[in-house]
This record gives structure tokens, sequence and C-alpha cells, in this order.
């Protein structure tokens, strides 16, 4: 997520100009690019509360998850988005951030950095903190501020099945860390005190129940 002043972390406009290599996989909304919409779980789905299991492989199928989970995330739209907020339970996620300057870019202009992180490991926190309000696809309508660390180093397996280690900073060490926080069962409504995270889980619950 991002402060209120810039571009929220789950509310960018623009389309992707590349994508993740393809594969095979799960129930979705074919696009013109043969990639596919996956429905997005929402609270108060007990899936969004269960710690991901490590990813074994990297095969095809994960291939073309990796996929459909970017143009889902594009398509909703937004710059982050975990492997169980697609309903499954293994430790992958796909962000793109972007540039913190693309505030107000159009399609044409706004530059593109989809990247994929497979069993993704925080292994390093910076010290600077910064508070962004953030949103989540997961929580429809709801902005939580959240002071996070303004740098990380986060260790990975990319697409190729190679290990890597990645140094962010800015918005997108704070989606980084958005996502992992998925990865372990925990969503921004943690970061609030327990009286407001009941009234909202409440709220959704009612939601679900009238769906």
């Amino acid at each position: 997520a991002k402060s209120s002043a810039a571009s929220d972390v789950y509310k960018r406009q623009a389309r992707p100009q590349r994508r993740c290599d393809r594969a095979g996989a799960p129930k979705r909304r074919r696009t013109r690019n043969s990639m596919s919409i996956l429905p997005i779980v929402k609270l108060p789905d007990p899936i969004l509360r269960q710690p991901a299991e490590p990813v074994e492989r990297v095969d095809d199928a994960l291939l073309q998850t990796l996929d459909d989970m970017l143009e889902t995330m594009y398509e909703a739209p937004g710059v982050g988005l975990a492997a169980n907020q697609v309903g499954i339970t293994r430790r992958f996620l796909v962000v793109d951030a972007g540039n913190d300057s693309d505030e107000g870019a159009d399609e044409e202009t706004a530059q593109r950095n989809p990247i994929c992180l497979i069993n993704p490991e925080i292994v390093s926190l910076g010290t600077v903190t910064r508070v962004y309000e953030e949103g989540c696809l997961s929580l429809p309508g709801v902005r939580v501020e959240v002071e996070r660390p303004t740098e990380i180093t986060v260790r990975y397996i990319d697409r190729d099945g190679h290990p890597r280690e990645l140094d962010a900073d800015g918005l997108l060490a704070t989606v980084i860390q958005h996502e992992v926080d998925h990865l372990d069962g925990k969503l921004i409504i943690d970061y609030l005190s327990s009286l407001k995270r009941s009234m909202i889980v409440r709220r959704f619950k009612k939601l679900a129940r009238q769906a």
C-alpha cells in the first residue's frame, strides 16, 4: 500500500505491457491473450488465514498460474497478489509496483515491471519506516494505515527455478511485505485494534451471508 498522497497499492489503472511466460491451471475466465482472470478470494474465507505451504517445484502449471495471477491483478486493478488470494495455499506471489514516479502516467508511458516470487523470504528489514495507507483486493473498500520498513531484502525462486535475492525499497518494498503477510495468513486489518478489526470482519460476514 502507499500513502494517500500517492498511488494506492491496489488501485493502479494501467494494463501490463509484458507478462510472465505461460503453462496450464484452475477455473478461470479466458482473456484475449490466452491468460485467465481468476476469482479473488474475499474475507471471511478461511483460506486467507491459512499459512501457505512452500512450492516444491517450478512446473508449467505454476508458470501458467503466475501469468493468470498477473492478468487478474492488472484487471482488478492492483499491484500485488498472493496465491492464497486466488484460493491456492502455496507460497508464491506476483507484484508490479511500476515506478514510484508513475503516478498520473497513462498506459502508454507508465513503466511495467512484473515480478514473480516463489517461496519468498524476507531476510532483512531496514531501520527506517514509513506509513502507507494500504488497500487489499480481498477486503474491497477497506484502507488501513500500516507502518513498515522502507527497505527490505527478499530471497525467492524465480520462474526459471533459480534462487534470487532482491533489494527493494519504497512502494515495491511495501507491496512485497503486504503480499508476504498474506502468505503467512495475515491481513492489513491485523494492524488495527481488535475492536476495529472485529467490526470489519462482522461487516464482511454479513455481506457473505447476503451474497
